[in-house]
């Protein structure tokens, strides 16, 4: 499920679980008005039916595109971009249109989330800019000839629909990509996965449980052997060791998480689950990895934090607003001529979810202040 991350920013923004004298949360506007809340039980082990986001996603964010060879996106730091955006050609080369957003063409609540993103672009550009919904038919030829009539130089492409919109544009138009899961090198592409950083994902848990020596995880390489490079200097960085064991299909991830998890110290060592569809089905393999966890006691983490609502320890979840700024600074930085080669980064525009009933089950009481340190808490009261 290609977009499962962005799933779960839209499905947790109204479930955030405070004490009654917590201030409120401060999350992006990613639910639709009047969506109801999510139900305040954790489902622990037992099976789950694949959530209805996802379902949904996977037949809008479906699809792969061959990308040209675009410049790598690199932000540039506030200053550096303040001075540019004093800058009157500059000014007057974004009024024009020079910066466009391609977006899915969806309805709420998933729409809410680029709509999020779209803010926090123009919040960091301090100008609107041109949004163009589309659709998986959309016609490319006409696409391309409206943005050069309407002067853009930088497409900001969200979605894996705004991504494939842009394969018929021409190489003069540089695009970034933002809002896609499971991005890989072979994509060719610059921008912002959604996948979280495993460095930040590694100081959390280093900072809940700061005995942990060993981090577990179970990949597919043909989609998150990018993913797994990154994160074996961040463990390495955090004095922790990475144990990566590789599965090619189902069948094997269901045969080696018991055999990981049963031989695993719950002291010293965590399971991390990262955005692998692979090695972390939502049907079959994750109840399976939630009931052994539970039942050992052995700590999991994930990069999807609809897995923290179902029982994982901690996750991660994109702020869009923040990520929609990040964007736009790079963008603004392309147009100020940083034609750097880059390429795929991981998003460190983040907040982060806790499961305190999982915590609580496995000795880490947390108190109302440590709880504040987490955007959204779980399970409701």
């Amino acid at each position: 499920m290609c977009m499962l991350a962005l799933a779960a920013t839209l499905a947790m923004a109204p479930a955030r679980a405070q004490q009654p004298t917590q201030p409120q949360p401060r999350t992006a506007p990613s639910a639709a008005p009047g969506r109801p809340a999510a139900a305040s039980i954790v489902d622990l082990p037992g099976a789950a039916p694949r959530n209805a986001v996802g379902a949904l996603l996977d037949r809008i964010e479906s699809g792969t595109v061959s990308a040209p060879q675009w410049a790598e996106v690199r932000p540039v730091t506030l200053a550096q971009l303040e001075d540019q955006l004093r800058r009157p050609e500059l000014q007057a080369s974004i009024g024009k249109g020079s910066i466009a957003v391609l977006y899915p063409n969806v309805d709420e609540p998933f729409r809410s989330a680029f709509v999020s993103m779209i803010q926090g672009i123009e919040e960091r550009t301090k100008l609107r800019v041109r949004s163009y919904p589309v659709d998986p038919k959309v016609d490319t030829a006409e696409l391309n000839t409206t943005l050069k009539h309407n002067g853009t130089r930088v497409v900001i492409a969200l979605g894996r629909q705004g991504l494939n919109a842009t394969a018929g544009l021409d190489r003069e138009i540089s695009v970034l990509v933002g809002g896609v899961l499971l991005l890989s090198e072979s994509e060719n592409v610059a921008g912002i996965s959604m996948t979280p950083d495993p460095a930040l994902l590694f100081a959390r848990l280093r900072a809940l449980l700061p005995e942990l020596r060993r981090v577990i995880v179970v990949y597919n390489p043909q989609k998150s052997e990018w993913l797994m490079k990154l994160a074996r200097d961040a463990a390495r960085a955090q004095g922790l060791e990475l144990s990566s064991h590789v599965a090619g299909d189902l069948a094997r991830a269901a045969q080696l998480y018991p055999q990981l998890i049963n031989a695993a110290d719950p002291r010293r060592d965590a399971v991390w689950l990262p955005h692998d569809t692979t090695t972390v089905e939502e049907s079959t393999i994750l109840p399976l990895v939630l009931r052994e966890s539970w039942n050992s006691g052995v700590p999991l983490f994930s990069s999807n934090v609809l897995h923290v609502k179902k029982g994982a320890l901690f996750a991660m979840v994109p702020n869009n607003v923040e990520l929609g700024r990040t964007l736009a600074s790079s963008a603004m930085g392309m147009i100020a001529g940083d034609a750097k080669r880059r390429s795929l980064v991981p998003l460190r525009e983040l907040q982060t979810a806790i499961n305190v009933r999982t915590a609580n089950h496995m000795g880490l009481n947390l108190g109302y202040q440590q709880q504040r340190a987490f955007d959204f808490v779980y399970p409701q009261p």
